[in-house]
This record gives structure tokens, sequence and C-alpha cells, in this order.
């Protein structure tokens, strides 16, 4: 096993990484920003170095000083957790010509998936159903016009190298379309460089359902069943639950196939994960794929009982998966609710001191953490502080211990979203399973 790795990342998951590693006896490297040098993680590791200042494209995207600090260090491998570098190609490429290892698929497989639209070709080449729509970049207002028209509207206009909700948007008419498309083009342009559109139907009162997958360098992917994703705010994940409670035994059987069929058409090897929109009657179509550990991957490590950042680690230094198919079972259920800073009426975010934190204490709620009472909040990175996870035998069993928890979950000195959170637990569709992707505008309306 390595000996020690870097983690090219921050807050919560640069926490939950360095845990399992310690666990394996495994030395740590953090990387820090000027605004991060008092966050928990930079002190839960091993060593830890100042990268660059507080912007991401100052510290967490520098590159070549990601690269000179894992050398310096002896770092034997990087782990990019979520979001930043995860998904980029060029950083998987220069970390191969180092000799470093990437905790991830190799730089082919990110460039494949990197890509909606390539991907969109290659599920639909490997037999993975597809939402109607474009499968070549959309040149022009005049093109997406006549495009819409023939498949109908809804339509959703999407940048091929978005992410994040970011360079998408729903439209309703052709009123709407040429500032949708323009508008959503110049912002991928902006944050990724790309501003390459297509167009897919919106699939009405859908599901957001995505498949865990590990994959391993010889041959063997299993799935770790689904994870519930539709509770959305501009198309971001507040609350993710496993199993979903929408689907079928057969349903979930077939999705699993399905995602396994995804993962070896790009002879995929690590985590990943494929996103699936579910219609009413369970038709499942592809998303996207996910070439990285995901926000909610503890609610799969809570009915499976497998670490997932154990199984990177281990498939990433060259072994076999332990487990097959056939061992893997869904014990109980687990609901994850991601907690931001910010304000629980309008999602705007609220940087500012946090001047108490006190998570609650239980034996069925689980917390990964990326802050702590005196810790300040900036405007530089993703306003999320914590999520809070709950398990127990049945769903309402979960449900009822996420509210108590979030109930005592105390953060002053800052708004967070935990009392919008509450009233989504507590609420009859939520309880009922009634989770589309509509859910929060809905919800909103009827507030």
């Amino acid at each position: 096993m390595f000996t020690k790795i870097l983690i090219a990342n921050r807050g919560e998951i640069a926490s939950r990484v360095i845990r399992t590693c310690h666990n394996l006896n495994i030395k740590t490297v953090a990387i820090y920003s000027e605004a991060d040098f008092e966050a928990p993680f930079v002190k839960e590791a091993d060593e830890s170095f100042l990268i660059g200042g507080p912007k991401v494209n100052e510290s967490y995207l520098n590159v070549d000083e990601i690269v000179k600090v894992a050398k310096d260090t002896g770092a034997e491998a990087v782990h990019p957790g979520y979001g930043l570098l995860s998904e980029n190609t060029d950083f998987a490429k220069r970390l191969e010509a180092e000799g470093i290892v990437f905790i991830g698929p190799d730089s082919g497989a990110i460039n494949k998936m990197g890509s909606k639209l390539t991907a969109r070709q290659t599920m639909e080449n490997a037999g993975v159903p597809i939402i109607p729509g474009t499968n070549e970049p959309v040149e022009s207002v005049e093109v997406a016009r006549k495009i819409a028209n023939d498949i109908g509207y809804p339509i959703m206009v999407k940048a091929s190298h978005g992410g994040g909700g970011i360079g998408m948007q729903i439209v309703q008419d052709g009123t709407e379309l040429e500032k949708a498309f323009e508008s959503n083009s110049r912002r991928a342009e902006q944050f990724f460089g790309n501003g390459t559109m297509f167009i897919e139907k919106v699939i009405e009162d859908a599901h957001h359902v995505e498949i865990q997958i590990l994959a391993d360098q010889y041959g063997n992917t299993v799935h770790l069943f689904e994870r519930e994703c539709s509770i959305q705010r501009r198309h971001q994940k507040i609350i993710e639950e496993a199993p979903s409670p929408l689907l079928s035994e057969s349903t979930r059987q077939h999705m699993g196939d399905a995602a396994i069929k995804a993962a070896k058409a790009i002879h995929y090897k690590n985590a990943g994960t494929i996103e699936f929109l579910v219609d009413e009657s369970q038709n499942f179509y592809f998303l996207e794929m996910n070439t990285r550990l995901q926000v909610e991957h503890p609610v799969t490590e809570q009915i499976t009982g497998i670490d997932l950042v154990e199984e990177q680690l281990k498939i990433a230094y060259g072994e076999k998966l332990s487990f097959s198919q056939k061992d893997l079972t869904i014990n109980g259920h687990a609901i994850e609710a991601r907690i931001y800073a910010e304000d629980p009426k309008t999602f705007f975010p609220s940087p500012g001191q946090i001047t108490a934190f006190n998570p609650p204490i239980g034996t069925n709620i689980r917390h990964d953490v990326g802050v702590n009472s005196d810790y300040k909040v900036t405007p530089y990175y993703d306003p999320m502080i914590a999520k809070l996870i709950a398990y127990g035998e049945t769903r309402s069993e979960a449900i009822n211990y996420l509210i108590d928890a979030l109930i005592d979950y105390e953060v002053e000195g800052i708004k967070t979203n935990i009392p919008f959170l509450i009233d989504v637990a507590k609420s009859k569709a939520f309880n009922e399973g009634d989770t589309r992707t509509s859910f929060i505008q809905e919800f909103m309306i009827k507030q």
C-alpha cells in the first residue's frame, strides 16, 4: 500500500480522506490556501503546505505547485477529492508523466466523460438508454430553435463541459431560447473554458438517481446500488439518500447492470458514478458520469459497509476488488443533508465568522465536517461546511434521526440552511418519497 499521499483538495473531503488514510497507516500531505490556514484539515494532515492565495486559481488549481509539493514530500499518489482538479484530464496526465499515481481513473476515461456530448455518444454506442436530444454540438440559436421544435418543449440547454449546475437551463418555449442559449454558453466558456452547447428533452416529473460503481485494473466491476439525489436547488443536490424510495427491485437490478455496462464501455478503473433520470414509469436515461468520488458517497458507505475511499486507494495501488456483486447487499437506509453557510430563504451564501459549532452526538448519525468554532467562512469557495448523515433500519427511522439531529445542530455567527432542511425532512412529500427534481421549486411555492 502507499506510504504517503497528497490530498489535492480542502474542507470536509480533505478531512474525510485523511481519516481513511490514517486508519490504513498512510501518511498524508495537505495543501492549503491563505484563506484556509486555520482549517481543520490543515492540522489533521501529517504535513501541510501553503500553496498560494485565497482564490482557487492561485492555490487549489495551481498544478505546478501541487506537483512540486508532491515530489518534494515524496508523496507516491494524489487524491483529488471532488470538484477542483478531480475531473481535470490535464492534471491526471501531468501526474502520470511525473510518475505519481492519480487516485481515480486514467486520463483517457476522464476525457471521454468530461464532455457530456462524448459521454452521450459513448453510452448510446454501449446500449445504455440516453435522453432524446443532440449528439453533436449545437452551433447557433437558429440550429437550437429547429432542434427544439423537432423534439418539443420543454428542453434543457446544456454546456458540454459544464458541471455543478453551471451552463444549463430549462427552456419552456421559443421566446426563452435565445437568451438561455447565449448566456449559458458564455457562462460555460467563463467557468470551464468551453462554451459548446447541446440540447436534451426535459424528462418531466423525473427523479435523479445515480449508481455507484467500483472497478479494478483486472476487469472486475461492481455496483453498490443507487442514491436518490432529486432534492436540488440550482441543479445542486441538498439531500441524498440510499436506497431510492422510488425504485422497484427489478429497476434497481436493470440500472445496476446498465451502470456496469457504461463503466466497462470506457474500460473504467476506480470509483465512479453513473447518473440517470428516472420517470414515473421507472424508465431510466443516462444523464452523465462523474469520474470521481461524489459528495454524497457516505450514504452508500452506510448501507453497504464499504469504505469507498479505502477501495479507491486499494484499486489505485493495483489491488483486486476483494468482493464481487453477490457479496453486496443493502442494509438499512441512510440520508445525507448538506449543511450550507447560506440564507435558508434565498440560498445566497452567508460568509462570516462561526462563533459556535456543536454538531449533535448520536449512535445513528455521522458527521463529515470541514469547519469548527472560530472558523471563518470565506466567499472564495463553495459554502458547504458539513454533511450530516442519518441512518436506520428503515427509511422512516432514518428520517426521524435526521430531524432530531438537525434540530440539535448548533451553528452560530452565520446563517445556515438548517431550518430549511428541517422543513423539508418534516414535509409530507418527502416522507412519502415523492422526491422529484421539481421538489424544491414546488416546496417553496407552498411556503
